[in-house]
This record gives structure tokens, sequence and C-alpha cells, in this order.
């Protein structure tokens, strides 16, 4: 009697799973679109932040500075960490990727790798000296060293009352001149959103 009421909670159990996984539709949507499903920080955030940023970044007076002592030569910009410091778990490469995706559109500045995509495309020149002719070989030495350096972080700060909360992310960005050390832009974005469950 017992071992057929166990078969019994148990076929319930799997119907029900079947049921869950049946009711389940997936929808194909452009990547422009704005859905926000649970609140959190989300791809259009980060896509919106980073081309507003980076306008924004593109026209501080640094850049005039810069074409200007340099005879009209671009600079040449790495993007370093972008630490997130929010209490959502947010990959920051995304964000990096979107900032660097924007700048080089723009066309005003020129972009280097940095981290460890670098240090991969330094492995791959120290591969060649071995294994490559010397006519393809790439030479150390010969990298196009950055000027500027853009770091920043992603913070967050949630205030919340039973079934609502209110969400403020604070993207905040430098640019800092390699040679000197000196910052030469500093700008923040911030974004607030209103959760009710």
């Amino acid at each position: 009697m017992q071992v057929k009421k166990i078969m019994t909670i148990a076929a319930i159990a799997v119907s029900g799973m079947i049921i869950t996984s049946c009711s389940r539709q997936v929808t194909r949507v452009s990547t422009d679109q704005t859905i926000d499903v649970s609140g959190n920080w989300n791809n259009t955030d980060s896509r919106l932040v980073a081309e507003e940023m980076t306008q924004t970044i593109l026209g501080g007076k640094w850049l005039s500075t810069h074409l200007e002592q340099k005879q009209g030569k671009r600079p040449v910009v790495v993007v370093g960490v972008v630490k997130n410091k929010s209490h959502e778990h947010i990959d920051a490469e995304t964000f990096v990727k979107d900032v660097e995706q924007a700048f080089i559109k723009s066309e005003r500045v020129r972009l280097v790798q940095g981290g460890k995509k670098r240090e991969e495309l330094r492995g791959e020149k120290a591969d060649q000296q071995d294994n490559a002719t010397i006519s393809t070989m790439k030479k150390f030495g010969l990298e196009s060293g950055a000027d500027y350096i853009l770091q920043g972080s992603i913070n967050s700060i949630v205030d919340s009352h039973k079934r609502k909360k209110v969400v403020y992310y604070q993207v905040n960005l430098e640019l800092t001149d390699i040679q000197t050390n000196e910052v030469v832009w500093i700008g923040d974005k911030k974004i607030a959103k209103y959760v009710k469950n």
C-alpha cells in the first residue's frame, strides 16, 4: 500500500515537470529591444551606458588638446579593468566590449588590446619566432604603445521594502595619461530602476 502511494506521488511529480517544461515558450527578439525581466542590469543597460559615456569621453577637452599637441595624430587608448562592485553578478567584460566597440565606431581614437588578450598576442608572436617563416614572422617591440588607459567600476545601491525596490547603478570611468599619470577625463552615468513584484 505504501509503495503504491509513493509511486502515485512520483507519477504526479513527473507529470507536473512535463507540463511545466511543455508550457515554456522561447521567442527570438532583437538584441536592440529593451526587455526588463528581473530588473537587474542587462545588455541594454550595458550598451546604452557604454555608448553615452563613450560619446562624453570623446567630447572631452582632452581629445582636442591631444590632437593639437600631436599635430592631429589620433590618441591610442587601451581599455583597462572595469570592476564590478555592485550587488549583482555583472559580466564587466561585456561592458568593456561595448565601450571598445563604440571607440572603434567613432574612428576618433585608436584602440589597442590590453590584459589577457595582449598576453595571448605576445604568446602568438613568441610562437612565430620558432614556427613561422622569416618573411611572415611578426617581430617583438613594434606594438603601438597606448597614450591613455580607461578604467572604472560599476556600483549599485539597493533601497527595498517588502515587494518593492529601487536599484541605483552608477558607472564611474576615468581616463589617465599613461606617460604622466594625469587624469584627463572623469565621469559617471547613473541608472535608477524601480522594481515591484
